[in-house]
């Protein structure tokens, strides 16, 4: 089969490679669709370390090819959406409540981190009956695909930061993830949301997906301008979905005592993110800060697909551009890059 690989930091290109075998509880997806991820190029410039000829990618939608025989939920053909996240149900860490860290930190990221991912014509599913749901009828593979990572982190990102029904929200970012945070704030009840960007179509989005306000950190300071909004109070809840020091620290900063803020950005890059402490009320403002690892597991999609199929949300508008698979390193690079306003590239196989 067919598969785009990091040869080696900052390399890309296509492998041939055996069809991934298939355990007694695994599936095999034969590949419909797949979207390519940020996190995707920082694993390419080396915020995990060396990766060798490691397959890419992490979301994808596919047919059933073939199952493990102890898979009871589903059959050959089957339409399904897998999860970005694929824990070990059966770890301490899932028993405990955090599978997303089966058996090490982040240990449920496998795609594209510690096993092959889904940027090929075949990608495998462990523990296939716990981590893969059906897509229904009605909803088709190009929106399905936006649940497996952007709409279940960003949802996420929302449900962490413990929105107050008729709460205010601030989101730093609008990327595809902080995009979703803001749909999730919206369907949550926040009261007011307050999206920082700067890219004008992130911004026209941000408004589509429900932000009330838009604060462009180019043309004024984010953290005067929602103290402003807020009457010099401060948001109840903020979420960090850019993975960056100053935005991580400014979320704090406009976050009221006793609120919380919800970091879903990935910091790819140095040992530390500081904290402010004047912000942080030195220690002792009562300010929560919470963090995760997109949540994957099929009770997750099942109730993503159940969005969808209601038409809850079109995650759609987020893709700017639309590549066959023979074409996913000009799709990368442009991910990289951030070339010609690209906010989500969709693969077709």
């Amino acid at each position: 089969m067919k598969a785009f690989v990091m040869k080696k930091i900052d390399e890309t290109g296509f492998m041939d490679k055996p069809v991934p075998e298939c355990g007694p509880y695994d599936a095999i997806i034969k590949t419909t669709h797949a979207l390519i991820c940020t996190s995707d190029t920082h694993t390419l410039h080396g915020a995990i370390g060396e990766r060798h000829n490691l397959t890419m990618g992490h979301e994808a939608v596919g047919t059933v090819y073939k199952i493990g025989d102890h898979v009871k939920s589903f059959r050959p053909g089957d339409r399904v959406i897998v999860g970005a996240i694929t824990p070990d149900w059966g770890s301490l860490a899932a028993q405990m409540g955090h599978p997303s860290q089966s058996n090490s930190p982040l240990g449920g990221w496998k795609y594209a981190n510690t096993k092959d991912g889904s940027l090929a014509e075949y990608f495998h599913v462990n523990d296939a009956d716990a981590n893969m749901a059906k897509i229904p009828d009605n909803v088709k593979d190009e929106a399905a695909v936006y649940a497996a990572d952007m709409m279940s982190t960003g949802f996420m990102g929302a449900e962490n930061a413990h929105i107050p029904l008729g709460g205010d929200v601030a989101i730093f970012g609008g990327g595809p993830v902080g995009l979703m945070a803001v749909a999730g704030s919206r369907m949550l009840g926040a009261g007011s949301i307050i999206l920082v960007e700067t890219v004008p179509a992130r911004m026209e989005l941000g408004k589509y997906y429900g932000a009330d306000k838009i604060v462009d950190f180019k043309k004024e300071d984010a953290v005067r301008s929602i103290m402003g909004i807020t009457g010099n109070n401060g948001v109840d809840s903020s979420i960090e979905a850019l993975g960056s020091p100053v935005t991580f620290a400014n979320a704090i900063n406009v976050t009221k005592p006793g609120g919380t803020i919800s970091n879903i950005g990935y910091h790819s890059h140095g040992d530390s993110v500081p904290i402010p402490r004047d912000g942080w009320g030195y220690g002792m403002a009562e300010k929560t800060i919470t963090t995760g690892l997109c949540t994957g597991g099929r009770l997750r999609m099942e109730r993503l697909m159940k969005i969808l199929e209601n038409k809850r949300i079109d995650p759609t508008k987020l893709t700017t551009h639309r590549f066959k698979f023979d074409d996913a390193d000009r799709a990368f690079e442009m991910m990289d890059k951030k070339t010609d306003n690209v906010i989500k590239p969709l693969i077709t196989f």
